[in-house]
Formats: structure tokens, C-alpha cells, sequence
């Protein structure tokens, strides 16, 4: 779970669902001439456990089938290709269908909880009923307006899901030093070499 000391990458309403996001650490672009070792940290139903137990998602003792493990994967799928969209096409309902089967493995219902009012929460209590939370975030994030800020970047070596801070939310890479010059460089070469 993130140090909730130190400063996060996301707002608060927003780090259980972007640390689930980026629990697929997609990249594989080289730095420094040191190539980046992308990897899963949801790769089977144990590392599922853990991660959601070290998020408050699981009760102690819970264990999770390898069916549980497949829809949290299927969730975790649809959620990025939901970011991959445009905050416009997101509040259309563009490409919804996917994302709204695999939600409905995960129902919620409001419940009143003592100090935090109405909030939405898993209405089973199986052992992956708690990956519910992560569609209560999201709700919760599109309810505030951060939703939009959150992108999954273009550049195609990285695709890592970041909280857009720019003043105008149009950034297109997590970084534009890092992912956004390699983009740039690698455009420049294909544009020289087409003249020449």
C-alpha cells in the first residue's frame, strides 16, 4: 500500500484505483542503457491476494479461486482501456459495453457508514467482492472531476496510467522529458528519413 506520508502521484481519492491501474507495469524502453523489466504484480490469484490485502480489499483468511483472479484481471483491462479514451468519449459512453459487463461482477449499493455518510460499497461479501472499492473510487473520482486528469500514456513503450497536473489536462505522456522526447526524437528520424 502507498506511504500515505509522502506525497502521492495521484490525489488521495485516486491511489487505490491508479496503483491497481498500474499494477501492469507495461514499459519497455531502455534509460540510461538499462532496459526497463516490465512485470505484473496481479500475475496469479497469491500475488492477487497479496496486493488486495496490502490495499484493505481482502479479509484476513480470504482466499482468492483462479475464477476471481480472471475477473479482476478482466477488470483490471477494461478500467485501461476505459483511460485509453478521451475524457469527452469516456462521459459519452464510448466502447461502455465492455466495461459495464465486467462492473457487473462487482455490484455495489450505497451504504451509510457512521461519519462518512452515504458512500458506495461492495453488496457481496465474497472473497473479491472488495475489488468493488476500485469501481467505488472511480465513481467517486468522476463525482469530483478528477477522473479526466487521469491518462494512460501514448507513447506505446510505456502506456503507464499518470494523474494529468497541467493546467489545460492535455498531456499526453506521463513524462515529457522521458516518454514525450523519446516520441518526438523517434517522429523527427521518421520524418527524416521519408525527405531523404
Amino acid at each position: 500500500m502507498a506511504d500515505l506520508k509522502k506525497p502521492l502521484p495521484v490525489p488521495r481519492e485516486l491511489a487505490r484505483l491508479y496503483e491497481f491501474l498500474n499494477s501492469l507495469d507495461m514499459r519497455r524502453f531502455v534509460q540510461g542503457g538499462v532496459p526497463h523489466m516490465a512485470g505484473d504484480a496481479l500475475a496469479s490469484a497469491g500475488a492477487l491476494e497479496v496486493w488486495m490485502a496490502g490495499h484493505g480489499l481482502l479479509e484476513i483468511g480470504a482466499g482468492l479461486s483462479r475464477g476471481d483472479h480472471e475477473k479482476a484481471l478482466a477488470l483490471r483491462g477494461a478500467l485501461r482501456g476505459f483511460l485509453r479514451l478521451a475524457p469527452s468519449d469516456r462521459r459519452a459512453g464510448v466502447d461502455a459495453a465492455r466495461l459495464n459487463a465486467v462492473a457487473a461482477q462487482f455490484p455495489l449499493i450505497v451504504a451509510f457508514t457512521e461519519g462518512h455518510g452515504p458512500q458506495l460499497q461492495p453488496n457481496r461479501h465474497d472473497a473479491a467482492s472488495g475489488l468493488g472499492r476500485i469501481l467505488a473510487d472511480l465513481h467517486h473520482a468522476a463525482e469530483v472531476g478528477s477522473l479526466d486528469r487521469l491518462k494512460i500514456c501514448d507513447s506505446e513503450e510505456c502506456q503507464w496510467v499518470f494523474y494529468d497536473r497541467s493546467k489545460p489536462a492535455t498531456r499526453r505522456w506521463c513524462s515529457s522529458a522521458l516518454c514525450g522526447n523519446r516520441e518526438k526524437t523517434r517522429a523527427y528520424r521518421t520524418r527524416q528519413r521519408i525527405e531523404n
